[in-house]
């Protein structure tokens, strides 16, 4: 290819937005036939399929969303420069999109990702959850900018991207009024005499929970294992069982799921990494999120 038609591109992008070659037609007053014609003519000069067919749905390939960012950006900017042609000037907003793992604690994340929406440039955030390996396998695909975890890329991993410490820190339990009193006598030991809300086994956590439970030869009360830790702290307001979150957010926890903390411990450490493809941070806002996390919320110098 040796050089990209952007009327091709419009249409591709378009028919994304739109979801189907009807509405884009409609929209850009073109017959549907000349839209498909010129989709598959864009296909055949990038090389690849840009959509399939599901039942009358046309779905995007994963090369098809990676054209589709580009394009968002592409058609971004000549909105930006039309602006500018008619004197009104717009500040361009910084596209910030982060990989989130699915067991990372959502008050957390939130925390961990304020500093970008507080800076003098506009940022707009895309946020996709999922697993950890799933998502560094996107991570070039997509063009993640970042992927937030509670575990480093692993060794042996068939992607080149490099984990950053963003800190590291204790965990406090926490119950509901009508468990805090029973739970809070003689902590850690009444840990044994609670119903307990579990991370799923294999995760970080739960490998240094059993771990710490096996130290103190305390056998949980286990009535529930959960991917999100949202919804375990959701099921503790409801009064299902002691549920555990890392000590930063503790404050957050009480206010948000009106939860009591029973006890600590520093002995159960949480590892919260900032994945990304470069060695060094290069976005602005990737730069920001790193350097808040470690002084606001780690206390890392």
């Amino acid at each position: 290819m040796d050089w990209l038609n952007y009327h091709h591109l419009l249409y591709f992008w378009t028919v994304a937005k739109e979801g189907s070659i009807t509405r884009a037609s409609k929209l850009l007053d073109l017959a549907q036939p000349t839209i498909s014609a010129q989709l598959h003519t864009l296909e055949e000069s990038l090389g690849e399929q840009l959509f399939v067919r599901t039942g009358r749905n046309l779905v995007m390939t994963d090369f098809g969303r990676l054209v589709f960012r580009y394009s968002e950006q592409i058609f971004g900017l000549g909105k930006e420069l039309q602006n500018a042609v008619q004197s009104r000037p717009s500040m361009r907003r910084l596209r910030l999109t982060v990989g989130i793992a699915e067991v990372m604690p959502k008050l957390l994340v939130h925390r961990i990702l304020q500093p970008a929406l507080q800076m003098d440039q506009p940022v707009q955030l895309i946020c996709h959850e999922d697993k950890p390996e799933r998502l560094l396998a996107e991570m070039a695909l997509l063009g993640l900018d970042l992927v937030l975890s509670d575990t480093p890329v692993p060794p042996g991993a068939k992607v080149r991207a490099f984990s950053h410490l963003l800190g590291t820190c204790g965990v406090t339990f926490f119950a509901c009024a009508a468990l805090a009193e029973k739970a809070k006598a003689d902590f850690p030991g009444s840990l044994g005499e609670v119903p307990i809300l579990m991370p799923f086994e294999g995760t970080a956590l739960r490998r240094a929970l059993d771990a710490w439970f096996m130290k103190l030869n305390i056998r949980p009360m286990i009535v529930g294992e959960f991917h999100d830790s949202a919804l375990m702290k959701t099921f503790a307001e409801g009064g299902s069982g002691i549920c555990v979150a890392p000590q930063p957010i503790e404050e957050e926890v009480k206010r948000t799921y009106r939860l009591i903390p029973i006890g600590s411990t520093e002995e159960v450490q949480e590892r919260f990494y900032a994945i990304s493809a470069d060695r060094k941070f290069k976005h602005p806002a990737v730069m920001a999120i790193s350097d808040a996390a470690r002084v606001a919320i780690f206390h890392r110098q």
